[in-house]
C-alpha cells in the first residue's frame, strides 16, 4: 500500500521526501485526498509546475511567430524571409470596424482582429485607412468602440488617418477609399474590404482590373476574422496563392481510368492509363485505320496473289 501510493503522488510530480513525511504523520492508512490535501497545506508543488515558476531562458520573438518551427515554416528554400514573398496589405478600416459592428457601431476590435490575421501569417507591411474624425469623441449618431485601438495601432505605424477638417461648421472630408486603392495599386498589394469601389472603377481603367484581381472579401465567425478560401471562386488561386507574390501550382495529378484497359476513348480519354505511358495514344478507330495502311511483305502479297 505505501509503495502504490509512493507510485501515485510521484507521478504527479510531488517529491519522494515530501511524500514519505506526510505518511508519517497521517500514517500508512491515510486516504489519498487527504494526503494530497496535507502536501498542498504543506506547500510542496509539483516538479513541473516549479519548472514553470523559474524565470525561461528562452529568448523573445517577434510577434506572429511563436517558435522557430513557425518562422521557419514562412521561410523560402533559400532561406529568405516570408516578407519578401508575400504581398502588401491594405486593409479599409472603415469597412472593416463597420461589418465587425454589425453595420450599427464602428468597432475598432474589428480592425485588431484583421491585422493580427495578416500578422500571424507573416506580412509586415500593413496599412489601415481611416477618416480622421473618427479620432472626435463619439457620438449618438455615430458610436464607436474601442477607440483606443486606433490610437495604439496608430503608434505601431499600421493606421494611417484620411485628411477631414471644418469649414464654417461644415466636416469636409477626403475619399478614404481613393487612398486605400491607390497606395494598394502603387504597392502591388492586396485591397481588404467588402466594398466593390465601383466609381472607382469606372474612373481609371488600370484600377478596375486591379479592383477585380486584387480584392479580398471576408467575414467574421464570432469574433475570428475570416477570408474565403477561394478569393477569386473556385477556379482561381487559393488563399496562399493570392497573398503570395510567387504563387505556387499544385502538382497535376491524373485520376487512373475507371475502365482499364477496356477503354474506347483512346487518346480523347482524359484519365490516366499507366499502359500507354510510353505508347502514342491513338483512338480505336486511328489504330484500326493505321494497320490497314501496313504495307505487306512481297512474300505475303504472292500469297494473296495465288488466294482465288
Amino acid at each position: 500500500v505505501h509503495q502504490s501510493k509512493m507510485d501515485f503522488f510521484c507521478k504527479l510530480g510531488y517529491g519522494k521526501q515530501d511524500i514519505c513525511k506526510v505518511l508519517k504523520n497521517l500514517g500508512q492508512e491515510a486516504l489519498e485526498d487527504d494526503v494530497l490535501k496535507e502536501l498542498i497545506r504543506m506547500g510542496s508543488k509539483p516538479q513541473a509546475l516549479e519548472n514553470q515558476a523559474q524565470p525561461s531562458q528562452l529568448k523573445l520573438v517577434a510577434r506572429g511567430s511563436c517558435s522557430t518551427t513557425a518562422g521557419l515554416k514562412w521561410r523560402g528554400e533559400d532561406g529568405s524571409d516570408s516578407s519578401d514573398s508575400l504581398r502588401p496589405i491594405v486593409i479599409d478600416g472603415s469597412n472593416v470596424a463597420m461589418s465587425h459592428g454589425n453595420k450599427e457601431v464602428f468597432s475598432c476590435w474589428g480592425i485588431q482582429l484583421a491585422v493580427d490575421w495578416f500578422r500571424e501569417r507573416g506580412h509586415t507591411y500593413i496599412k489601415v485607412f481611416v477618416p480622421l474624425w473618427r479620432k472626435e469623441p463619439p457620438r449618438q449618431d455615430s458610436p464607436i468602440a474601442d477607440q483606443h485601438i486606433l490610437e495604439e495601432l496608430e503608434k505601431q505605424s499600421v493606421l494611417v488617418y484620411t485628411p477631414s477638417r471644418k469649414v464654417k461648421g461644415k466636416r469636409v472630408v477626403c475619399y478614404d477609399d481613393r487612398y486605400i486603392v491607390k497606395v494598394a495599386y502603387e504597392k502591388d498589394g492586396v485591397i481588404v474590404s467588402n466594398d466593390h469601389y465601383r466609381d472607382l472603377q469606372n474612373e481609371n481603367p488600370e484600377w478596375k482590373w486591379f479592383i477585380e484581381q486584387r480584392l479580398l472579401m471576408y467575414s467574421f465567425v464570432s469574433n475570428r476574422f475570416m477570408p474565403p478560401d477561394d478569393p477569386l471562386g473556385r477556379h482561381g488561386p487559393t488563399l496562399s496563392n493570392f497573398l503570395s507574390k510567387k504563387p505556387v501550382l499544385p502538382e497535376k495529378k491524373w485520376q487512373p481510368c475507371p475502365y482499364g484497359k477496356k477503354c474506347t476513348y483512346g487518346n480523347k480519354c482524359k484519365f490516366y492509363h499507366p499502359e500507354r505511358q510510353h505508347q502514342a495514344q491513338l483512338s480505336v478507330a486511328d489504330e484500326l485505320r493505321a494497320k490497314t495502311k501496313v504495307p505487306l511483305a512481297p512474300g505475303q502479297e504472292e500469297e494473296r496473289g495465288q488466294c482465288p
